[in-house]
């Protein structure tokens, strides 16, 4: 199987002078690209970052983190995102856990780089013009190379990706060159994508979406548009003036998209294809999206950073809330809540715990350094995915959640007692519980369910968030202030009954 550099090599032959990205005023095509990618390799490598090392990258979506990661794949350098969003410790424990050899940064993150012990000790190559870093990222496209830099094979590792578990504590996810380019080739053909297509670069590219969307684009000669941070306004602009053909967003893009396409028009008629993945789609955006984009192919994608995809269903409005069938690389099953094996089956309609083979050609193989990880979600050749769901008698599977209850809100995950953490240390929280409730716009919204010590307010619990360390998307947008946090008789918290409204209001005390 051909490595990722050979894959993009394969447009560039193909296509040399095809559009291939575009980030504001720049336009560059696949030969031109092309050649910024192997500057960008060079200057790696005189740093002396070769095959097998990892380069901590933070930044949004923009010409200089596509190119980086196309970079990477021909020099064989793992590339390894994190979340601009990123707060200083976990950029500690990400760069000391891959052993990153470089962090590089932009303006957005510079604050969490400058706060990091570890990235203090590293170079750090400063992006658009940030500061405190040792090096610009413009001194990497000094040099060209002798000769064209093909160093990585298709059993290399590509990237590594950082996912969040129950305990908040990230999972590195490391990607061979051949899983990602198969996972490629997969969302080309789910997608039914032809040569040419042109795609908005919205979905981070530390998010498996993401880098899905960049990677398909060069296996059809495609156009990959950046947008560094989301907006309904530009974002339909793009669509318009660069005619976007295909979009693959979490609903919650799609949701305020079409809120600011009522108020301001927009023309979406280029636009042939949808795709989501991320969260679950409500049947009325399902409906809406379907009346505005009339679509010739509507795909709900259902997959995860270790298996890229577990089942797809390429007409979504047909059974709204299915996720269809397996993947062409992919088996799945549906396992009885209580299984420590994969043949222990879940009834047709029975909830239970989906799994993956992991023998499917998309799959990881382990997480980095997380024995803890690999025993509690590796059976016997299977991936156990924490999602619960169940096979309808039509054989079409229905996700339901998760087994840990994270919460999925605008296709970010959300463990609940990150959340929990931070505002047990209020004063005046005796008990704390959080959930995540249905949302149209965010998928899930994070609500905190609180019994007081003494009267608080809701602000105050909110301003207390502000003040720690907790990133801003994991914030609670509510707090419902209850008697009594329902749990189990073995004094389990029972979130299913907070979702379900099964509890009593704690009105406050009346003042004098």
């Amino acid at each position: 199987m051909l490595d990722l550099g050979r894959t993009f090599l394969q447009s560039v032959e193909r296509s040399p002078h095809a559009l291939a990205i575009i980030d504001g005023e720049r336009r560059l095509t696949y030969a031109q690209w092309y050649e910024q990618i192997l500057r960008t390799a060079t200057g790696l490598r005189d740093m002396g970052i070769g095959r097998g090392d990892h380069v901590v990258v933070i930044l949004q979506n923009r010409f200089e983190m596509a190119t980086l990661h196309w970079a990477c794949q021909f020099l064989g350098v793992i590339v390894t995102p994190l979340n601009w969003r990123a707060k200083p410790e976990e950029v500690d424990y990400c760069a000391t856990d891959a052993k990153a050899k470089a962090i590089v940064f932009e303006s957005i993150s510079a604050e969490s780089v400058a706060a990091s012990m570890v990235a203090q000790g590293l170079p750090r190559i400063a992006v658009g013009g940030a500061t405190g870093g040792t090096m610009a990222f413009e001194q990497l496209l000094r040099s060209a190379p002798d000769a064209p830099i093909l160093e990585a094979s298709a059993e290399d590792y590509s990237l590594m990706l950082y996912t969040s578990g129950t305990t908040g504590k990230p999972k590195g996810v490391p990607r061979r060159h051949r899983a990602e380019r198969a996972a490629a080739l997969a969302h080309v053909a789910q997608n039914l994508y032809r040569r040419g297509e042109r795609t908005l670069g919205v979905m981070p590219l530390y998010h498996t979406m993401g880098v899905r969307s960049l990677l398909a684009m060069a296996m059809v000669d495609g156009l990959f548009v950046c947008v560094p941070k989301f907006d309904s306004g530009y974002a339909l602009r793009c669509i318009e003036e660069e005619k976007i053909t295909c979009l693959y967003l979490v609903p919650t893009l799609y949701h305020d998209m079409l809120a600011h396409r009522e108020q301001h028009g927009a023309d979406v008629s280029s636009v042939t294809k949808l795709g989501f993945a991320g969260a679950p789609m409500h049947d009325a955006l399902l409906q809406r999206l379907n009346e505005v984009f009339k679509p010739e192919l509507f795909v709900n994608h259902y997959g995860s950073s270790e298996v890229y995809t577990f089942s797809i269903d390429q007409d979504a409005t047909r059974k709204p809330g299915s996720a269809g069938r397996a993947g062409i690389n992919t088996r799945i099953r549906v396992v009885k809540l209580s299984a420590e094996t994969p043949d222990d089956l879940a009834a047709v309609n029975e909830e239970g715990q989906i799994i993956a083979e992991l023998a499917g050609d998309e799959a990881f193989e382990s997480y980095w350094n997380r024995p803890d990880a690999n025993a509690k979600s590796i059976r016997n050749g299977w991936y156990f995915t924490g999602d619960t769901g169940y096979f309808d008698a039509d054989g079409d599977l229905f996700v339901s959640g998760r087994v840990d209850d994270m919460i999925i809100s605008g296709g970010e995950n959300i463990s609940p007692v990150d959340i929990e953490s931070v505002l047990s240390l209020h004063p005046g929280v005796d008990e704390v519980a959080v959930a995540g409730l249905k949302d149209e716009r965010w998928g899930q919204r994070v609500v905190a369910f609180i019994k007081r010590k003494q009267d608080i307010a809701a602000d105050e619990l909110d301003q207390h968030c502000r003040a720690t360390d907790l990133a801003n998307f994991k914030r609670p947008r509510d707090y419902v202030f209850v008697r009594e946090i329902p749990k189990s008789p073995v004094g389990k918290i029972l979130r299913r009954k907070l979702v379900s409204g099964e509890y009593e209001i704690d009105a406050p005390p009346v003042m004098d």
